[in-house]
């Protein structure tokens, strides 16, 4: 996992490199070229893994300022849906951007589900997650409205947040506009910048700004007061399926509310907990009950707290309840936890309730249902009892080291080597791709760039990942894999 240290002891080309260090890149190099691929190329596809996730800015504001025309602006394509009335965004959704040669990604709110507590609550609710999750926000105001008290409560959370804010006054489609976007200086946000979103006038002075508040490189929100912090563990899962149980069983004392009435936890729940000789800090969040979208009151604001804790954590717990059949929300829940690259644990609650018969088809739907995640290890406890609780901890300790777990890129190679020797991949269309080689360029959750000679098959890539694990581990955690094919330049034979 140390990899990228220099002989000095310095990290200085961690980010440069991904996790590759001095020496192993400039092998690498070597070898990319000898392939033929461009070295420019090459050298953005190990930078975009090995930064880890991109600096994401959030554009938040009230229904139908043009946020979603905003982002169809910033990204170069129309991919966000708009329309003409407000509400037409539903989900928050995450586009990737470039501008001045930085990447970053986007994400896109909107108003939701307008009588759910009405339009003030509604946004805010929105705007607080799209804020505690982003390193910058734009924040868009329409200039021919000019300031409303639903953008006055957005502020509030701005400043609560006290998040880098690009104040956008859109549809300023000419100079005499720009009077209008003058008055929106009161929200006391800085200059206001004067755009129109759909005709694009004054967006590229505002991406740079944009640039100016975004960091070079992500925010790492592991631990607390940075190296040696306690590592962060999510609890997440379904309504009553014993997650404030099991946090009370592992700190040994009541420290949350636990009630049989589904829903007694609405905001997550920090608790530094020594376990092992080792301080840990456990959330206890809110159990998601469906599509975000689709809930109401104070459901809907949980939901979005306990997204914000799992991005937040380094590994989710996942309970899940064994005395019901795997539900499809249990499956969404897993899938949250993956696509968030978080370290993942399973913990079955409730096991010493189980019979020999619901324990057989227990281990049938396992196989069915969560074959997604046959990686995670496994612990089956009982939050009331107390039962195989001393696992846990085990548990976490090896997703963990799955997730941090690097591979020097000589070694990958010789694996790549022979796998393809022994299965290579299938011919198509009277050709026959081959990887040529690989690195891993970064770690938490690790992540592969593979080079190849043509189209790598979705299912190649999987047989891929499978023989990693068989090799290397990484137990607990999800893998990402990217592809880049070596484009034709009539190379000298």
């Amino acid at each position: 996992m140390n990899d990228d240290i220099q002989p000095d002891g310095s990290a200085e080309h961690e980010y440069e490199h991904g996790a590759l260090g001095d020496a192993e890149y400039a092998e690498f190099m070597e070898l990319a070229a000898e392939e033929g691929f461009d070295l420019e190329d090459v050298e953005g596809a190990i930078e975009a893994a090995g930064h880890g996730p991109l600096p994401v800015l959030a554009v938040v504001g009230r229904p139908n300022v043009g946020k979603s025309t905003l982002v169809n602006r910033i990204i170069g394509r129309r991919e966000a849906v708009v329309e003409d009335k407000p509400g037409v965004t539903r989900d928050r959704v995450t586009y990737e951007a470039e501008w001045a040669g930085r990447r970053f990604k986007v994400v896109d709110t909107g108003g939701w589900e307008q009588d759910v507590l009405g339009i003030d609550a509604s946004v805010a609710a929105q705007a607080e997650y799209a804020i505690e999750a982003a390193d910058a926000v734009v924040f868009v105001v329409d200039a021919k409205v000019g300031a409303t008290d639903t953008d006055e409560a957005v502020v509030r959370l701005l400043r609560k947040a006290g998040k880098p804010v690009v104040l956008c006054a859109n549809k300023v489609d000419g100079p005499s506009g720009e009077a209008d976007a003058a008055y929106l200086w009161s929200l006391g946000l800085g200059e206001p910048h004067p755009v129109s979103a759909l005709h694009g006038r004054g967006t590229g002075d505002m991406l740079d700004r944009v640039l100016e508040a975004l960091p070079e490189a992500p925010r790492e929100s592991f631990g607390v007061g940075g190296v040696g912090g306690p590592r962060r563990i999510a609890l997440i899962g379904r309504p009553n399926v014993g997650k404030s149980s099991l946090l009370n069983k592992v700190a040994g004392e009541e420290r949350v509310v636990v009630n049989e009435l589904a829903g007694t936890t609405r905001d997550p729940v920090d608790e530094l907990i020594e376990l092992g000789g080792v301080t840990w800090k456990f959330v206890d969040t809110a159990g998601i009950r469906k599509r975000v979208h689709l809930q109401q009151g104070a459901d809907y604001y949980a939901s979005l707290r306990t997204a914000a804790a799992v991005e937040k954590a380094e590994v989710a717990v996942i309970l899940i309840d064994a005395s019901e059949s795997i539900s499809v929300q249990d499956q969404r829940i897993v899938t949250m936890a993956v696509e968030a690259g978080r370290a993942i644990v399973l913990a079955f609650n409730k096991w010493d309730t189980l019979d020999e018969e619901r324990r057989y088809y227990l281990e049938r739907e396992i196989e069915t249902e969560l074959g997604q995640v046959a990686w995670a290890p496994r612990v089956n406890v009982s939050a009331r009892t107390g039962r195989h609780m001393e696992k846990l901890v085990p548990g976490i300790e090896t997703a963990l080291a799955g997730w941090e777990t690097r591979v020097p890129t000589g070694r990958l190679n010789a694996f790549l080597g022979e796998l393809v020797a022994a299965h290579p991949h299938p011919i198509r269309g009277g050709k026959q791709p081959r990887i040529l080689f690989g690195t891993q360029a970064g770690t938490k959750p690790p992540r592969f760039v593979l080079f190849a000679s043509g189209f790598i098959e979705a299912g190649y890539r999987r047989f891929i990942e499978r023989r990693l694990r068989e090799e290397f581990g990484f137990e607990g955690t999800p893998i990402h894999i990217s592809v880049r094919v070596r484009e034709k330049r009539g190379r000298a034979k």
